[in-house]
């Protein structure tokens, strides 16, 4: 399927923390306040059964998974179901159980990417709560969502009938108790205010992590690389463990890498081409010295010197006018 191809760079990563939060709980009927709360696997197993139903087998799932081996056995079910599904996206679940922000936030982003690509309108009529019932420690959850549900709707309902029966007490209790009131609101606020800065620099650190150790990953093969026995040697390979062994305080790594590089090349010694081309003319005056001095060259040379003489000789008697050679 095109959607589980999705690039880092597609838009489904720059959806907001409010707007994942808000579908979650509007699609599976939950009250989560973080998303680090679906780090157990189980919401993700849910939204799986509401896009495709019945694929999932939720008696497996664990909505009540607090430790880490729990968990897994959650993103089991779920890669499970992958499977079936023939889906390619890779669960780093390592990462997930760990309940790091940044890391359920991707996740889950790409959760809705893909859910609201392929069958989003079967999500408006899925019934979360019965199906969440087969779940080991679905129940429970439901239990507190109805219940803080009822509540918050008793709270509403008071509230509304208090205004409507009792307005004057309550401009009384308002104009009686201003900074109070005021003191509590400005509290909850500065409260939010500082929940949002923790979590924004909770996932700041965490992608700084995750560009540490990418950066870390490059170096190590790097060096890895430079240790091979067939290029440790090589002064290339030399000024780049100068640079990677350097140390903070150490600024001059560059500069003595460049001067190594610069000292090999001038003690680089000549190639076995030009060696050859410079020794061969030597070994041909010397092969020549060698046979001039030999005493069978010599007489070599003497027996040329007669065949070449007797011709001479034969030459210049037919150029006489001899009777043998007019014949």
């Amino acid at each position: 399927m095109a959607a589980t191809k999705i690039g880092m760079m597609d838009a489904a990563y720059f959806v907001g923390r409010g707007e994942i939060l808000a579908w979650i709980n509007s699609t599976l009927q939950l009250n989560l306040s973080k998303v680090e709360e679906a780090a157990s696997g189980a919401v993700q197993c849910q939204l799986m059964d509401a896009v495709h139903p019945g694929m999932v087998p939720m008696h497996k799932v664990n909505f009540d998974a607090k430790n880490e081996y729990e968990m897994i056995q959650n993103y089991k079910v779920l890669q499970d179901v992958f499977n079936k599904l023939k889906i390619t996206k890779h669960i780093e679940v390592n990462k997930l159980v760990k309940g790091r922000p940044l890391d359920n936030l991707e996740f889950m982003q790409w959760m809705k990417r893909y859910c609201d690509s392929v069958n989003s309108s079967m999500m408006k009529n899925y019934n979360a709560l019965e199906r969440r019932d087969s779940c080991k420690g679905g129940k429970e959850v439901n239990k507190r969502v109805t219940t803080s549900q009822a509540s918050s709707k008793t709270s509403s309902t008071t509230s509304s009938r208090t205004n409507a029966t009792h307005p004057s007490r309550k401009n009384d209790a308002a104009s009686a108790n201003p900074p109070q009131k005021a003191s509590k609101l400005s509290t909850a606020a500065e409260v939010d205010a500082y929940d949002q800065q923790i979590t924004e620099m909770k996932l700041f650190v965490d992608s700084l992590e995750k560009e540490r150790d990418y950066y870390y990953s490059k170096l190590r093969d790097i060096e890895i690389l430079c240790q091979h026995p067939e290029i440790e040697h090589l002064p290339i390979v030399e000024a780049i463990q100068r640079i990677l062994y350097s140390s903070y305080e150490d600024s001059s790594g560059m500069e003595e890498a460049q001067l190594m590089i610069s000292q090999k090349e001038q003690q680089l010694p000549l190639s076995p081409i030009l060696e050859n081309s410079a020794e061969h003319p030597k070994q041909e005056t010397q092969k020549r010295k060698i046979i001039s001095r030999s005493p069978e060259s010599e007489n070599l040379f003497c027996l040329n010197a007669s065949q070449r003489q007797r011709l001479s000789d034969i030459s210049d008697v037919q150029l006489c006018g001899s009777p043998l050679t007019n014949y």
